[in-house]
């Protein structure tokens, strides 16, 4: 499918992309290139087999590369797109795994100066609490969400490529627009993240006094298990997508301010009911994931 993958970031993603391809031969060669200080971990990635090789100079990372797969944190992600632009080739596809499109289509803009028509964002629904190249595995995407959010001007070459590749690495493609994927994944991600983090804070304080965590069951394991995830990683993926979330952390508020009301009025009836209907929406959400 590809003659040579340059991976920007092999961590747990840009890893795990680079054992699939491989697996699954789709790239005859797979470069890496990251940062001085990230030397060690690529150099433990071509110990492993993950990659080929990888140099800490871009250009020659890029050079004859007919991928780019950027898989850094979506705060970097302009400042790879203002050290490729001098690199930029027509002939190759560019894509990403972002969490947030939006930020990254407008730092694209702000680069270029228009979206380039041989980028293609993308997002794979996918991950793990642990980062690096150690945690990398050649079945992470598979049954996996993977969105594809092109711009208007995307060669249709590019997506369809950058479609089936995900596909043949074993994930779920859909293709909508950037809004829409940032709206679905602040619900659906971004604020479930951050309401793991609030509540293990929270606690965690009350812990230092009341040894709280001593008596926590497998519920709260299992709730706050989220709250395990990369805190730099999740900053930069909230404050990127702050204009979708902060609505939702409002409705959380009445949400919980209702059930607060519920509880002092003793209204067990009303309690009952908003316990069961959410009850009623997990399982639907199960049985769509069950079945895909």
């Amino acid at each position: 499918m590809f003659k040579r993958i340059c991976i920007i970031g092999v961590g747990l993603i840009g890893g795990s992309i680079a054992r699939s391809a491989r697996q699954h031969g789709l790239c005859d060669c797979i470069i890496g290139y990251g940062r001085p200080q990230d030397e060690q971990n690529l150099q433990t990635a071509k110990q492993l087999g993950v990659i080929d090789d990888y140099t800490l100079k871009l250009g020659k990372a890029v050079q004859d590369a007919d991928c780019v797969v950027i898989a850094t944190p979506v705060a970097s992600i302009e400042s790879i797109f203002t050290l490729l632009k001098p690199l930029w080739s027509d002939s190759a596809i560019y894509t990403d795994v972002g969490s947030t499109k939006g930020s990254v289509v407008a730092a694209a803009e702000r680069v270029f100066g228009a979206v380039p028509a041989n980028l293609v964002p993308a997002h794979p629904i996918a991950g793990a609490e642990q980062s690096g190249v150690t945690a990398s595995v050649d079945d992470l995407f598979v049954n996996k969400r993977l969105i594809i959010t092109p711009a208007d001007n995307t060669r249709p070459e590019a997506v369809q490529k950058i479609h089936d590749f995900w596909q043949r690495l074993g994930s779920l493609v859909s293709v909508m627009d950037v809004q829409h994927h940032d709206s679905v994944l602040a619900a659906t991600s971004h604020l479930p993240h951050i309401l793991a983090f609030a509540l293990v804070d929270m606690l965690g304080h009350k812990d230092e006094q009341s040894e709280i965590f001593q008596y926590a069951a497998g519920g709260f394991k299992d709730f706050t298990r989220i709250a395990s995830s990369d805190p730099t990683m999740w900053k930069d993926i909230c404050s990127a997508n702050k204009d979708e979330i902060i609505p939702l952390i409002e409705q959380l508020k009445d949400e919980l301010d209702k059930i607060q009301c519920l509880l002092e009025n003793d209204d067990t009836q009303q309690l009952f009911a908003t316990f069961t209907y959410a009850r009623n929406a997990r399982q639907r959400f199960l049985d769509q994931f069950n079945n895909n």
